[in-house]
């Protein structure tokens, strides 16, 4: 996916405050994989539900010098309150909303924290389309899926949840994910504008 991610976050300068600079949350930062992909001198901020996360992170910080981390926090997506209304003006999550206990809660914190006029970067595999082969062989793997990985789900209609969260633009597109595994194959990536 990186040719995708390297599509999708080559725009986010267009979002940063008027004095030039990028502040960045990452909601699910895991290992740091998106570091390569933001601009030079980017002001990041890390969460991630795991309490262990920022000990992988230091592999990909020292490969990233041209990025700033400004802390990392153990948060989840739906409970961001570390972080202050309006204070980012870009917001990332790739593969983290088909684990959340809640897309509504977590849209409201992202939402709340990012400035007016910000954007909330996505990519997620999502429910294939009604009457798939694809739909329907989520269907089947999404109970043992959701026990084997992590509280994930195979079958959540993403795009529904950002469509209605109250952004005032949604760019997203659907797309089929080069993986060899059928059942994550749907995508979807874009972002919304506060």
């Amino acid at each position: 996916m990186s040719a995708k991610k390297r599509e999708l976050f080559s725009n986010l300068n267009d979002f940063a405050s008027s004095a030039g600079t990028l502040k960045l949350l990452e909601i699910g930062t895991g290992t740091g994989s998106n570091f390569q992909f933001y601009p030079r001198g980017c002001r990041i901020t890390c969460t991630d539900p795991n309490p262990n996360f920022n000990k992988f992170l230091a592999k990909n910080l020292s490969e990233n010098p041209h990025l700033q981390l400004e802390r990392c926090l153990v948060a989840t997506a739906e409970d961001l309150h570390q972080i202050s209304d309006a204070s980012v003006d870009v917001v990332v999550c790739t593969l983290v909303l088909c684990s959340v206990k809640s897309i509504e809660g977590s849209m409201r914190e992202v939402l709340r924290v990012l400035r007016p006029g910000g954007a909330f970067y996505f990519i997620e595999h999502v429910a294939g389309a009604p009457s798939s082969w694809s739909l329907f062989w989520q269907q089947i793997y999404d109970p043992t899926w959701n026990i084997l990985f992590d509280g994930c789900y195979l079958t959540r209609e993403t795009w529904k949840d950002l469509e209605k969260a109250g952004f005032s633009e949604v760019k997203l597109r659907h797309i089929q994910a080069p993986l060899n595994w059928v059942p994550a194959k749907p995508h979807i990536i874009g972002y919304a504008v506060k």
